[in-house]
């Protein structure tokens, strides 16, 4: 009886370790195929420069490109634009990937800025993760879960 027990002890316990193992290593896979993502710098874009008799462009509308909102325009005017699942947000988005309070749109002068608002799945710039107030030139894509804006002029 005893080597039953015993037997057994060491079979739950080869059990556990190689569950151990197999968690190590998905967790090892799932961070280095998330850390080569932001390894990809984003694309070259090249910021207007403001010659005399020529307007800058600033961004009009912020636009959904991609995701169950597509299509989607809103205005921008002088307040920030948060985005995220609540109901109070000014772009609701009914995406699972999306955090309650995900990411916020904020006017700087005639700039706009994105910074994430402590999000699970974090937001993006140009396939960048965002980890503080970043300037968004227009044009450039901001994935917010599976939901993907741009600012347009």
């Amino acid at each position: 009886m005893q080597g039953l027990v015993l037997q057994l002890t060491r079979a739950g316990f080869l059990v556990v370790l190689w569950l151990f193992v197999w968690a190590v290593l998905r967790t090892l896979r799932s961070d280095i195929y998330a850390a080569s993502g932001l390894r990809v710098p984003p694309r070259s874009r090249k910021t207007p420069v403001s010659l005399p008799g020529r307007k800058q462009k600033v961004a009009k509308y912020l636009v959904v490109t991609q995701g169950s909102l597509a299509g989607t325009r809103i205005t921008l005017g002088t307040q920030p634009v948060l985005m995220g699942r609540a109901d109070d947000s000014t772009l609701v988005l009914t995406d699972d990937y999306a955090s309650t309070r995900h990411a916020r749109l904020s006017p700087r002068g005639s700039d706009w800025y994105v910074e994430d608002l402590g999000s699970t799945n974090g937001t993006y710039l140009d396939r960048v993760k965002v980890t503080t107030a970043v300037r968004v030139p227009l044009g450039t894509p901001v994935r917010v879960g599976k939901t993907v804006i741009e600012l347009r002029p």
